[in-house]
């Protein structure tokens, strides 16, 4: 019997440090907001969102938008072309 609870600590313990060394190797999540074209229109996302944050229906808009966030959280707005290549980079750090 005690060999069985030894085997069951050292388990959990096991258990907990692999759980620990995988939350250190996620990469830490940015507040930089995308400028991107959306259908026909433009958006703001969140760097590694795969949903936007906001629609508008004009790139100027979308860009103010994501200036405020970024300024929020001090943060870059990468503003992309209609094809979806960067044309501008704006750094709030």
């Amino acid at each position: 019997m005690p060999k069985t609870t030894k085997n069951s600590w050292f388990t959990a313990f096991r258990e907990i440090i692999e759980v620990l060394l995988k939350s250190m190797n996620k990469r830490k999540r940015t507040w930089h907001q995308h400028v991107v074209p959306y259908e026909d229109d433009w958006a703001v996302r969140r760097e590694g969102n795969k949903r936007i944050t906001s629609k508008h229906r004009r790139q100027d808009t979308a860009i103010k938008k994501a200036k405020q966030l970024a300024r929020k959280h001090k943060a870059d707005v990468i503003i992309h072309r209609q094809d979806g290549t960067i044309r501008d980079r704006i750094n709030y750090e």
